[in-house]
């Protein structure tokens, strides 16, 4: 096969556009590129000036250039019985169609490949799938991205890494990705067929490496192999060590593996604060801002004294992201740097982890559900099985539409046919359990802690210590988990997947198995399941029904909640039912009782078929639809919970979304103050725990935090420590805060003409003195979308992009890795930018806060506990709006500096930072940067000033 790969760059994506430069790499039978063809093209009208900004091609380069007509000339021959490739081809494969028609060429009737495709099936794990990024990542010269010959050349190695990669999978792999594409009338389809004819052709096959199981080919063992990691010594390596022996023998370690390892104090303090509550039974709050390495702090003393005890001890991080950094990161560096081996394992929520057996299930029967971007989903992960070792959806780029088939597949315990599984010894979930098991710490996070609980400890192994990292949100998690969370489709998903139709669906899958059985009693059941089926459309209906009438009871009014474009919120008090609510309940009450009879005539004959039918196969199915009938049986119970509104401990509350109305409903019912729970499950229970994370402190005291977790019992009786830890960076010469204190005020979410204009305006200016690099903090996504437009105009002749959260397509990391990776520009985002986002050294040099983070004081459970306070004669603005708002602004704030080197200003544009009594807890509770504050016109050579002061340390330091 000879392979054309193929790039234009053009003036734009419009039929109307035209194309300025192409490039042709051609890749031989030899699988080598043995020409690469390149060319400008003269258009016939002018290059708009985002593209040559974007390609750095200008109307120079082009206007002595051929025209289309030459260029066609000379490229025509070359795609002569070629296979066309291109990365997101279809773009080119029109402009090359349209460019044949225009010089009176036939159109290209070849087969045509997209390397996008090849990604995504051979590389299922790839972060990102843009070129420039998958150059990079396979180290692939690509000098001029966005110039097609640059383009074409990098595409042909990406293509031909693909191909490689195909070469080393394992025939049994090719030969399920040819019948996956069999069915389609697709190029892929042709491919992957004269694939595997090659590779039969070729014999003999090598099947190391690989495990092979049930017609599959996979990277993964029998967990039952998996033994403790001191297995095979006799003697406990920490006896008669004392934890500074050990630690001496770490940080020996250390040196020789980090040449440029060195002491940090903050960290050494954590490690003998975290060891002084292991040791004296008692809890600790630890404050330890970025740069102190407190992952480091708490792991050595967890590892220490789970060794040295025979005891686990339990880590937990807010974030599957911090999760996955322990895992990557820190785990391996003292897997070398601790002398002796242990084990650490991470162990997340069970619907994180494959279901082999539903997967097996869902592939045989091809039961996809838009069969064109099912079927890519199901290669990616029939490729991704020969190289997962923990089947941990986390590993996967699914892209969109892969979450809807990931529950599909997903383990959970209701469908699980533990040790009668086929699947069992293979099985991702359970290896995770085992493997937390026989480990020294067990790394999992907040919802699986609050789950085992809800669980009766069934889930995690038994723990007397505990490390929670990332503390500031576990009074949040816990009220999520301890009270009612459901949406609209939460039950719609259960009642389709048992029935959509009299053809899809679970019940009519087993109603067809039970046909083909010659039983009297299969036509008993059958009849059962055809009974079954018009209750589940009432129920449908009746669901339906309530979600719109509940939906219909919010306001129209679209500055209830911050976050979201037209986000409405009602909250429903148990003294002031609204009107009309007898007519609700008793829908309610209708869809309670239908479901009651629907589940218990379907428990019971799925009991009746499982005695009768030994060995059918079916059982699986019958797992699986019994799995559904437990869902349903939940989810009537919590309807009935939330439509009772009888517990004056709990706040109620409905949300949605103006554009998706009745179909966005959520339900909530969260406990008003987790505190008491929090005390009898963990303080009172646990001999240690220890709380950590950069901002636990409000005003240099943690009454706070020991207030809404439930500690103030332990620090009454003597059982609490406390921590602030000096932080490690020099904040006075690292970061600059300014004020500009002649600052217009704004109400509310939105602002007026007059602040948004002047807010654009001073970040325009900022943003050309720092040259981009910039992050601005929004509290409200509608002024967020105030600024966004005015902005970009402000900055395009600068050269400035400016990248928006919710305005831009794309995931949090995904704008902030696009944000690295320009030169110059802005990036604006609301909530979840305010913390967890990690840009360090010169990508950001300057942090906007727009307005102080509180929460909108109207959000229920805010509003529930402001209540309360005030019934405790409590101010609740100054004991429970300042401290959270403080907290998020530290967050926010931490954004800035994550290491020695940075240096960064911070531009807070809310004036009552300055002006109101409370404003000052704001400031004190930073970790000491410089702070000025000036009128706005001085702020911009403040800045320039103190940026060129920065450079020349910096020139000196070197």
């Amino acid at each position: 096969m000879k392979y054309a790969v193929l790039d234009f760059e053009t003036t734009g994506n419009q039929s109307s556009d035209e194309i300025i430069q192409v490039g042709l790499a051609i890749i031989d039978h030899n699988l080598t590129v043995s020409q690469v063809y390149h060319s400008f093209i003269k258009p016939t009208i002018p290059i708009p000036p985002f593209i040559t900004g974007l390609t750095g091609i200008t109307e120079d380069d082009v206007k002595d250039a051929p025209d289309l007509d030459e260029v066609m000339m000379e490229m025509v021959p070359l795609l002569n019985d070629v296979v066309l490739v291109g990365h997101n081809v279809a773009f080119d494969f029109n402009y090359l169609q349209s460019a044949l028609d225009k010089t009176g060429y036939l159109p290209f009737t070849g087969r045509i490949l997209d390397t996008m495709d090849f990604l995504k099936i051979f590389y299922p794990s790839l972060s990102s799938y843009q070129l420039g990024l998958v150059a990079a990542e396979f180290g692939v010269e690509h000098e001029r991205p966005h110039q097609a010959d640059s383009d074409a050349l990098a595409t042909a190695y990406v293509f031909l890494k693909c191909l490689e990669e195909l070469a080393g999978l394992p025939l049994l792999t090719v030969q399920r990705l040819a019948d996956l594409f069999a069915g389609e009338d697709s190029d892929l389809g042709w491919f992957f067929d004269a694939a595997l004819q090659e590779r039969e052709l070729q014999g003999e096959q090598s099947t190391d490496g690989f495990a092979y199981y049930r017609q599959y080919a996979l990277q993964v063992e029998d967990w039952k192999d998996i033994v403790p990691a001191r297995d095979h010594m006799v003697d406990n390596p920490l006896e008669n060590i004392s934890f500074e022996q050990f630690m001496e023998q770490v940080r020996e370690r250390l040196r020789l593996k980090l040449p440029q390892y060195e002491e940090r104090e903050a960290q050494n303090m954590m490690l003998e604060d975290v060891m002084q509550a292991f040791d004296e039974e008692k809890h600790l709050l630890v404050e330890a801002g970025t740069g102190t390495g407190k992952s480091l702090g708490y792991l050595l003393p967890a590892i220490y004294h789970g060794v040295k005890h025979n005891e686990k001890v339990m880590v937990s991080t807010h974030t599957i992201n911090l999760q996955e950094q322990l895992r990557e990161r820190d785990v391996p560096l003292l897997t070398e740097a601790v002398p002796f081996p242990f084990r650490a394992a991470v162990f997340k929520g069970r619907n994180h982890y494959l279901c082999l057996r539903k997967f097996e299930h869902k592939i045989s029967r091809k039961d996809f559900a838009s069969p064109k971007e099912e079927i890519m989903i199901a290669a990616q992960m029939v490729v991704w099985l020969t190289q997962t070792e923990t089947g941990d959806d986390e590993e996967l780029n699914l892209g969109n539409r892969g979450g809807d088939f990931w529950d599909t597949v997903a383990s959970d315990s209701d469908s699980c046919l533990g040790r009668s599984c086929p699947w069992f010894r293979k099985c991702y979930y359970h290896r995770a359990k085992h493997e937390a098991g026989v480990a020294d710490v067990v790394i999992t996070n907040h919802s699986k802690l609050f789950t085992d609980i809800q669980a009766g400890h069934q889930l995690l192994p038994g723990y007397e210590r505990l490390v929670i990292d990332e503390a500031h949100h576990l009074e949040d998690v816990a009220g999520k988990h301890l009270g009612l969370h459901m949406k609209y489709f939460t039950v719609v998903h259960t009642l389709t997947r048992l029935f959509k139709d009299s053809k899809t669906g679970q019940l009519p899958n087993l109603r067809i198995l039970l046909q083909n059985t010659p039983s009297e009693k299969s036509v008993d059941w059958c009849g059962i399941i055809d009974g079954i089926y018009p209750a589940l459309i009432d129920v449908k209906e009746s669901w339906d029904k309530l979600s719109e009438m509940l939906f219909s009871l919010m306001p129209e009014r679209s500055d209830a909640a911050p976050g979201d474009p037209g986000q409405f919120v009602l909250r429903l008090h148990p003294q002031k039912k609204p009107k009309d609510w007898d007519t609700l309940s008793a829908l309610e009450n209708h869809i309670y009782v239908l479901l009651g009879e629907v589940v218990r005539k379907g428990e019971r004959m799925m009991n009746d078929i499982r005695e009768e039918q030994e060995d059918y196969g079916a059982d699986s199915l019958l797992t699986d639809i019994n799995g559904l009938f437990k869902d349903l049986a939940t989810e009537r119970e919590a309807i009935r919970t939330f439509m009772k509104l009888d517990d004056e401990e709990t706040v109620y509350w409905i949300e949605g979304n103006g554009n998706y109305r009745s179909r966005s409903l959520q339900i909530y019912a969260v406990p008003i103050d987790v505190s008491k729970q929090l005390k009898n499950y963990f303080f009172d229970k646990k001999k240690s725990v220890v709380m950590t994370s950069a901002t636990l402190s409000v005003d240099k005291s943690f009454q706070y935090m020991i207030d809404q977790l439930g500690l103030q019992e332990a620090a009454d009786t003597d059982r609490l420590l406390t921590s602030m830890l000096p932080s490690p960076f020099n904040y006075r010469n690292q970061a600059l805060l300014v004020i500009p204190r002649d600052f217009p005020s704004v109400k509310g979410s939105v602002g007026d003409e007059h602040f948004v204009n002047m807010l654009v305006q001073s970040l325009a200016d900022t943003a050309v003195a720092t040259r981009g690099r910039m992050l601005v903090l929004f509290t409200s996504y509608r002024m967020l979308r105030q600024v966004y437009e005015p902005l970009k105009e402000h900055l395009s002749s600068e050269g400035i992009t400016v990248i928006g959260q919710g305005m831009d397509s794309g995931s949090r990391t995904k704008l902030t890795r696009r944000f690295q990776g320009q030169e110059a520009s802005v990036l604006l985002g609301t909530s979840s930018f305010w913390e967890g986002v990690d840009i360090p050294g010169e990508a950001l040099t300057s942090l906007a806060i727009v307005r102080l983070p509180f929460q909108p004081p109207n959000h229920p459970l805010v509003e529930a506990k402001s209540e309360r306070l005030q019934k405790e004669k409590k101010n609740p603005f100054m004991k429970l709006s300042v401290p959270q708002a403080v907290i998020r602004f530290k967050q926010g704030f931490g954004r800035l500096v994550r290491s020695s080197q940075d240096r960064g200003i911070v531009v807070v544009y809310d004036t009552r930072i300055l002006e109101s009594y409370y404003g000052k807890y704001f400031l004190y509770s930073l970790p000491g940067p410089k702070m000025e504050h000036m009128p706005t016109e001085q702020m911009v050579p403040r800045i320039s000033e103190w940026l060129d002061v920065c450079e020349v340390q910096e020139v000196k330091e070197q």
